[in-house]
């Protein structure tokens, strides 16, 4: 049985990014980065609420205070308290002013949040971004450089990897890990993207370790298997899926953001009534998500 998607009845986006499912509020938050704006949708009710944020934000993490997030906008982490909608400075990343601004980020199974930043203008093809690593004792280690767009972070306890994509490169890597320490080493391709239509964005993992990729302009979600190989590829109705996510109770439900008039270029119109920038609900895939960690820090 192919799977259903359905459109959540939820505001679109500009650039929708970064959906993480908080289980303890039943709740679906995800980024609209030129939107400066972060929604959060409830999945039993159905109520969408918005905070505005005054900047790009590119990703965020929940923390161990509920509906307390950890945001990498623009070049710096800011903590936003969802109730009263309060942003507060948390650390410095980046310097004003060079162009960079933060994208995609996750949390490592420790709870650091590990970041990466892009030249926010993608025509001029700068490879400046940094891809950061902030400690829950607030230091910060720089675990690569020279990266062109940040994209496709997602980490493997069990196998002790983590992956990552640059998105221009069109490869995915993959390191090995190290929970106790955040040590990366072995950088090495684990998946070659030029054969395939699109290129990688956000990704997240299966209960099985599968990797699955959000392919932003080739109309669909690639599962892959540890080992580097297609297992399964979702078509979709949207040119430009950008990172996917498993929710609901039961963590077998998929969120997929995508990108709509990001203000750089413009999408295809969506298939079967389809709009680009709304966030995606697939249901029947037949696996089941991983709970995703959360910044263990102050």
């Amino acid at each position: 049985m192919l799977p259903t998607i359905t459109e959540l009845d939820a505001p679109v986006a500009a650039l929708g990014e970064c959906p993480v499912w908080s289980a303890v509020e039943g709740a679906l938050y995800w980024v609209d980065i030129e939107g400066h704006a972060i929604h959060r949708h409830h999945l039993d009710s159905g109520d969408t609420t918005t905070r505005q944020m005054g900047g790009r934000p590119g990703s965020f993490t929940l923390t161990q205070q509920a509906s307390t997030l950890l945001v990498a906008i623009e070049h710096k982490l800011v903590t936003l308290d969802w109730p009263s909608g309060t942003v507060e400075p948390f650390a410095e990343l980046e310097s004003a002013g060079t162009g960079n601004r933060l994208n995609d980020g996750k949390c490592d199974p420790a709870g650091r949040f590990v970041v990466g930043s892009m030249y926010a203008n993608t025509a001029a093809g700068n490879a400046t971004g940094l891809l950061h690593q902030f400690t829950n004792t607030s230091t910060v280690a720089e675990l690569r450089a020279n990266i062109g767009v940040a994209n496709g972070l997602a980490f493997d306890p069990d196998r002790r990897l983590m992956y990552f994509a640059d998105s221009p490169t069109e490869q995915v890597l993959v390191f090995d890990y190290d929970p106790s320490t955040g040590a990366v080493s072995d950088e090495r391709l684990f998946f070659d993207y030029t054969a395939v239509p699109g290129k990688p964005d956000g990704a997240c993992l299966d209960d099985d370790g599968c990797y699955w990729s959000a392919s932003v302009y080739g109309w669909q979600l690639l599962r892959i298997t540890p080992n580097g190989g297609i297992d399964r590829a979702v078509q979709l109705p949207l040119q430009k899926p950008s990172m996917p996510c498993f929710g609901g109770p039961n963590l077998d439900i998929m969120f997929v953001t995508t990108i709509g008039a990001d203000g750089n270029t413009s999408s295809d119109s969506g298939r079967d009534g389809f709009t680009p920038g709304a966030t995606l609900v697939i249901e029947g895939l037949g696996v089941r998500g991983r709970t995703e960690p959360v910044f263990d820090g102050p």
